[in-house]
């Protein structure tokens, strides 16, 4: 899709709508699903299609770091209404190539999972990222990995392995079984990363999480994709897991959901302008935890409705603040932070302690933006507070390079005139047409 003329400055100015919203939308598919599947069809042994999958950078670096591994996948050219269709041949938990070096740019998702499954190789690899790539953390994975027999190490000699951030180098035999453990507390998607190649072990695989598991629902969500590909997990209350060898089996054709992250936006937009916006293609039912973010809509008073055709939702006049822990839910905490402004009563905020190691420290780039825009915030080590207030100022907002805070903020702008959204390109991290499904509500 051509971007629209406003993108092609560095910056965006939204425009308020003065009306209620009557508007049907349609996100593209979950980036969290679309690089899980990608990693399970390469595992398994044969041809799976995948359908609407999510075309945006964080899945285009996944896959290039696939076919610079050796792996042969088709992309369907991206024409209008149609979804993406990728094709993965896979190699029944073989690595072609015996060297490669890949760039994840700044995609979590990549970086965690293509390190575990370069321990299924036969050879030398090096994984790298951009400058923020650098300072997030994967120490916990390395030291999962080499309790296992891996031989994996940073570039950069550190003291604390636990802390160390890519570029690493993986010189991969294969992956042992035996035990390990990995902690929950940084990011989920280590555990996720280990439990999906752990089939391809070379005897039985047992995990267990150290401390608190955050983001649950996106292990749940790995187990059951996992699932759907052929493989079982036996866990216990997801602290222990223990997995046998087996073997992924091919789909002829996997459809992905539509990105709940991505549809928090809209869903949030009608308690900002009042009205009714429907995502189309998204139920209740979705593998995804962040659907979890319509229960919270609720508790702030919009009014939550499904049918075969998607979910809507209907604003109120009275938006009540709400105190939530999002641990399991964080990536829709900068959603909440648009609106908790407009709301009668403050929100807290909590349990998010594991934003700050994100695209950026997404806890302190809410409390500054809000700040920015004549808000009263107080920041916590986990989270943040946000007061009602009864004007905010216009203001450009800063980014940080981090798609989340763009497609967030821009929704005050709907509300605010003056708001413009400094780096707008940014959102192509993982949804390129943002901005233009968003100026189809003003329609």
């Amino acid at each position: 899709m051509t971007p629209a003329p406003s993108l092609i400055s560095n910056l965006y100015p939204v425009t308020p709508i003065a009306s209620p919203l009557n508007a049907r939308v349609r996100v593209p598919g979950s980036k969290s699903l679309t690089n899980r599947a990608l990693l399970l069809a390469a595992l398994a042994d044969g041809v799976t299609t995948l359908r609407n999958a999510l075309f945006a950078d964080d899945t285009q670096r996944f896959i290039e770091s696939l076919q610079r591994l050796g792996f042969s996948i088709e992309q369907r050219p991206v024409v209008s209404s149609q979804p993406f269709v990728v094709v993965v041949h896979g190699l029944g938990g073989r690595i072609p190539a015996a060297r490669a070096e890949l760039f994840v740019g700044n995609v979590g998702t990549a970086a965690r999972f293509l390190t575990a499954l370069l321990a299924l190789g036969q050879g030398e690899y090096v994984l790298d990222g951009d400058a923020r790539m650098r300072e997030r953390p994967i120490g916990d994975l390395l030291l999962a990995l080499r309790q296992l027999g891996v031989n994996i190490e940073p570039q950069s000699p550190i003291s604390d392995l636990a802390r160390a951030c890519p570029p690493l180098v993986v010189y991969a035999n294969g992956l042992p079984g035996g035990k390990t453990t990995v902690a929950g507390n940084i990011s989920s998607q280590f555990l996720s990363g280990l439990l999906m190649v752990a089939p391809y072990a070379r005897g039985p695989l047992e995990i267990a999480v150290v401390g608190e598991l955050n983001s649950k629902p996106y292990v749940e969500m790995t187990l059951a994709l996992m699932c759907d590909f052929g493989v079982h997990v036996e866990h216990t209350d997801l602290q222990t897991f223990h997995v046998q060898p087996q073997r992924y089996h091919t789909q002829s054709e996997y459809v992905i959901e539509s990105d709940a992250s991505a549809a928090s936006y809209f869903f949030a937009a009608p308690a900002l302008c009042g009205g009714t916006v429907r995502v189309a293609n998204i139920s209740r039912r979705s593998k995804q935890g962040d659907v979890a973010f319509l229960d919270v809509l609720a508790r702030m008073g919009c009014t939550v409705t499904e049918d075969g055709n998607g979910i809507a939702v209907t604003g109120t006049d009275s938006l009540r603040g709400v105190e939530v822990d999002l641990r399991d839910i964080p990536d829709t905490a900068q959603t909440l932070a648009a609106i908790a402004p407009f709301a009668c009563t403050p929100t807290t905020i909590r349990g998010i302690a594991s934003a700050r190691v994100k695209e950026t420290d997404r806890v302190a780039a809410m409390c500054a933006e809000l700040r920015r825009l004549g808000v009263s915030v107080e920041e916590y080590p986990d989270g943040l507070k946000i007061y009602p207030a009864s004007r905010l100022q216009p203001a450009t907002i800063r980014t940080y390079n981090d798609h989340r805070m763009a497609m967030a903020f821009a929704l005050i702008g709907l509300r605010v005139p003056g708001v413009v959204i400094e780096n707008p390109r940014c959102v192509s991290k993982t949804f390129p047409e943002y901005f233009q499904v968003l100026e189809s509500l003003n329609r």
